[in-house]
């Protein structure tokens, strides 16, 4: 195939990344990999400690995109060998081992949901025990003897424990080694990670040179913060869009952020260009484009990405009819109750909050009404016979018939 030249590549690729080590590499890469008509080996190391992924896990799943776009190999390394040990950074303490089953099943949710972002015929995905298993001990005393400990002490993680006498287990330091090998074993010329990643990513540079390879420039990517609009997105925290969410789910989220993420979300978080981008906020700056619709172009944008613009558009009109006109939504889910049932347990089986233990706090937060009445009571019981319509917060309806 026929490639942009390397400076078109190279003004598209480095927009709204946080730092390219090095930019002068890079550029070199693009070159060369333009006279020889050869894409570039792009990587991307996930270990699947958790399910399901999020917003802010496909900032860099979009970047990937765009090199995939533009002609490069995409190469997901799914580490089943890495994710037993567990990445240590930003940890306090060391993190719980995961089984072969919990990691393999992990594996499989993300693969299903990666796709919904990179093109799969276009996309190689490996799993890193194919190389990492068949390492000896003599293998592994090499790559350990290409690092001093006072290296390995720098990560801020290691420090902080060192300092706080928490434990720090030998088998942590072996994380940010065999995932440099992994650089090696796949001859990666690029690799992609979150700012917090850096030292990862420097130890595959550190590790192809010791090996005799090219290092790998090291692509560092924004981290995007939550709905909060104070901490990154995450799950725990429950500040976050996640990608599989429904329609209407993520639409409802993108518009409760304040007015100032609107910048970031539209940069991180869509498939539009810098330029259009620039053109929407320009217009809100200037007052001809009001920010609730510059949002809600935004929320369409990004359900289109997960869902299809008929989803988004479908979410927007549900959107509009109940919380612009106040009126409940014309379809929610119906569930069936013979006799009274406890409105935790109702919660909790429905969906409607994650656990009984949610849905003590949201009642507790009057955030739970019953056909518009807010709920008191934790214990209060749905024990009359008829059709209820269960609220919780602005976002979420059921119907309930009580027999």
């Amino acid at each position: 195939m026929t490639m942009l030249n390397a400076a078109e590549q190279f003004k598209i690729l480095t927009e709204n990344t946080a730092e390219i080590i090095t930019e002068e590499e890079f550029r070199k890469k693009l070159e060369k990999s333009v006279a020889e008509n050869k894409p570039l080996r792009c990587k991307l190391g996930i270990d699947p400690s958790a399910p399901d992924l999020h917003l802010g896990h496909a900032v860099v799943l979009h970047k990937l995109r765009q090199f995939q776009e533009l002609g490069h190999h995409i190469i997901i390394i799914l580490g089943d060998f890495t994710g037993m040990v567990g990445d240590p950074t930003g940890r306090s303490e060391t993190r719980k081992q995961l089984t072969t089953e919990e990691v393999m099943a992990n594996a499989r949710t993300y693969q299903e949901q990666i796709f919904n972002i990179l093109n799969p015929d276009e996309s190689e995905l490996v799993f890193n025990s194919q190389w990492l298993a068949k390492l000896n001990f003599a293998d592994v005393i090499k790559l350990a003897s290409t690092l001093t400990v006072a290296r390995m002490m720098e990560r801020e993680d290691f420090t902080r424990r060192y300092h706080e006498k928490a434990p720090i287990s030998i088998h942590e330091f072996f994380y940010p080694l065999m995932q440099g090998y992994d650089s090696i074993a796949i001859k990666a010329d690029i690799e992609f990670g979150a700012t917090e990643q850096k030292f990862n990513l420097l130890m595959g540079r550190h590790l192809q040179r010791e090996y005799g390879q090219e290092p790998q420039v090291a692509f560092t990517m924004p981290i995007l913060v939550g709905l909060d609009g104070a901490q990154k997105m995450s799950k725990s925290l429950g500040n976050y869009i996640g990608i599989t969410e429904k329609p209407e789910e993520i639409y409802g989220k993108v518009m409760s952020l304040a007015d100032k993420l609107m910048t970031e979300y539209y940069n991180l978080g869509t498939a539009l260009s810098s330029a259009e981008i620039k053109k929407i906020l320009n217009q809100v700056e200037k007052g001809n484009l009001h920010p609730r619709d510059a949002k809600m172009r935004l929320a369409r944008e990004i359900v289109t990405l997960y869902h299809g613009s008929k989803a988004a558009l479908e979410a927007e009109k549900q959107f509009k009819l109940v919380f612009q006109k106040k009126e409940m939504p014309e379809v929610m889910p119906s569930h069936e109750y013979s006799g009274s049932v406890p409105l935790v347990v109702l919660l909790a089986e429905t969906g409607m909050a994650s656990s009984k233990s949610e849905a003590r706090r949201l009642i507790q937060q009057r955030g739970v009404k019953i056909n518009g009445e807010t709920a008191g009571a934790i214990d209060a019981d749905l024990d009359q016979r008829g059709e209820f319509v269960i609220q919780v917060g602005k976002r979420k309806f059921a119907r309930i018939v009580i027999k």
